[in-house]
């Protein structure tokens, strides 16, 4: 999805507001990353707090998207795809964080 975003913040609407298009890409970008990094960490407990600050990240990627709906920078189609993207997105890390949770923080050396 970080690929889409970084795609629909080339159209020219978005230069006409610049915090709006650079917060859009770093909270869409940094969900990737966070996973990859929470993923290199040694135990689950660490794996679980870098997937909730991505969930967060999805959060905050899905009020950046309903700010370019309100402007009309985006489609109503268009945001409708994209903010259940990112809905299914944050559910799929919930479902992971809670597997971790109950699995009682392995280590994962």
């Amino acid at each position: 999805m970080a690929g889409e975003i970084a795609e629909l913040l080339k159209r020219p609407v978005f230069s006409r507001n610049f915090d709006l298009k650079d917060q859009l890409s770093r909270s869409s970008s940094r969900i990737p990353a966070l996973i990859a990094e929470g993923y290199g960490q040694l135990t689950d407990r660490h794996l679980a707090v870098y997937l909730g600050r991505a969930r967060g990240s999805v959060q905050e990627t899905i009020g950046h998207l309903e700010q370019a709906y309100q402007k009309t920078f985006i489609a109503e189609t268009e945001s409708s795809r994209y903010v259940d993207s990112y809905d299914h997105i944050g559910r799929m890390l919930t479902r992971w964080i809670n597997y971790l949770q109950r699995t009682d923080w392995k280590d994962r050396h």
